[in-house]
């Protein structure tokens, strides 16, 4: 009795180039909210109020904290390789007088990044955070918004974080990457208001 061996079918990955021009010629509306995961358009989940209101309040924190160390890039692009260009909730970079004007952040520019998770933390943790580590993405925070907790990553090596977690957030954190900085999160979710 013989078998026929059959490969599963490849999947053709999208570059970054593609994910533009797909964009260029109306194939991807100006409107929607997607980013490129390694070679994959994937749609954003849509943004609740929650969410919406934790994102502005950490980069308000964020800002204040960093002052003129860092740009707080809150939703928008940056470049990981070919095949993947994801918008985080927030990216903390390293300062250029441009503003990255020319070219999105690249992962060596990129001093933390923050996925503000309510509905997509599966996604967050299971997807995105590893993209980063495998791309030298020093230092993630994973904000829950529905636990009201921060889980923080570092030191990506083989692909992934070596070094997570769960610090309390009475006690200002630390950026890794930029001396001074000391973030207090002790009013980054609002008392007395319900989940």
């Amino acid at each position: 009795m013989s078998y026929l061996t059959v490969d599963p079918p490849r999947r053709h990955r999208l570059s970054v180039a593609d994910y533009y021009r797909m964009a260029e010629v109306g194939i991807l509306r100006p409107d929607e909210r997607v980013e490129l995961i390694d070679g994959e358009i994937i749609d954003m989940a849509p943004i609740g109020s929650r969410h919406n209101a934790t994102v502005t309040r950490l980069a308000t924190i964020l800002h204040k904290a960093v002052g003129d160390k860092a740009i707080v890039q809150t939703r928008g692009s940056v470049s990981l390789g070919a095949y993947s260009e994801p918008e985080p909730d927030i990216a903390v970079l390293h300062p250029r007088a441009d503003f990255y004007w020319s070219a999105h952040p690249r992962a060596a520019e990129i001093q933390l990044i923050v996925e503000v998770a309510e509905s997509s933390l599966r996604f967050d943790r299971d997807v995105k955070l590893p993209l980063y580590a495998r791309h030298n993405v020093g230092e993630t925070w994973l904000v829950d918004v529905d636990s009201r907790r921060v889980i923080r990553h570092r030191k990506p090596a083989q692909g992934k974080y070596t070094w997570v977690d769960e610090p309390d957030l009475g006690s200002p954190l630390e950026i890794e990457a930029i001396d001074g900085v000391r973030v207090d999160l002790r009013e980054l979710f609002p008392t007395g208001v319900g989940r």
